[in-house]
C-alpha cells in the first residue's frame, strides 16, 4: 500500500478503495495491491521513472483510458516531465496506431489540464 500511495497519490488511492469497498471488486482492489504494487512496483530491476514509462507504453496501446489518467499523475510524480510524455504518446502513434495515439493524447492534455487546475 505504501508504494501504491506513494506513486499514485492518497486522493487517488482513497477514492479507489472507497469505490470498491463492500463490492464485488473489493478483492480485485487487494489483489492489485498486493500484487501488483508489493510484488511488481517494488522489485530492484527498474527504477519507478522507467516502470512510469513502460506502464504509459502499455496503457496507451491498450487504450486503458480510465488508468491512463491516473498514471499520467504518476509518471509526473516518478520524474517523467509533461514533454516526455507526450513524446511518449507520439513514440506509441508509430506501434500502437494513430487512432490509439490521438485518443491516449486527449486523455493526457485533460490529465494536464486538470493538475493545473487544482
Amino acid at each position: 500500500m505504501s508504494i501504491r500511495r506513494q506513486v499514485m497519490g492518497h486522493a487517488f488511492v482513497d477514492k479507489a478503495l472507497t469505490r470498491a469497498a463492500d463490492t464485488p471488486a473489493w478483492p480485485l482492489q487487494e489483489h492489485i495491491t498486493e500484487h501488483v504494487w508489493g510484488a511488481v512496483w517494488s522489485r530492484d530491476g527498474l527504477d519507478r521513472r522507467s516502470r512510469s514509462i513502460a506502464t504509459l507504453s502499455i496503457l496507451v496501446a491498450l487504450r486503458a483510458h480510465e488508468e491512463l489518467v491516473g498514471h499520467t499523475r504518476a509518471a509526473l510524480t516518478n520524474g517523467l516531465t509533461r514533454e516526455e510524455i507526450v513524446e511518449l504518446v507520439i513514440h506509441a502513434s508509430a506501434y500502437c496506431g494513430a487512432p490509439a495515439a490521438l485518443s491516449a493524447m486527449r486523455v493526457v492534455e485533460s490529465s494536464f489540464s486538470s493538475l493545473t487546475e487544482s
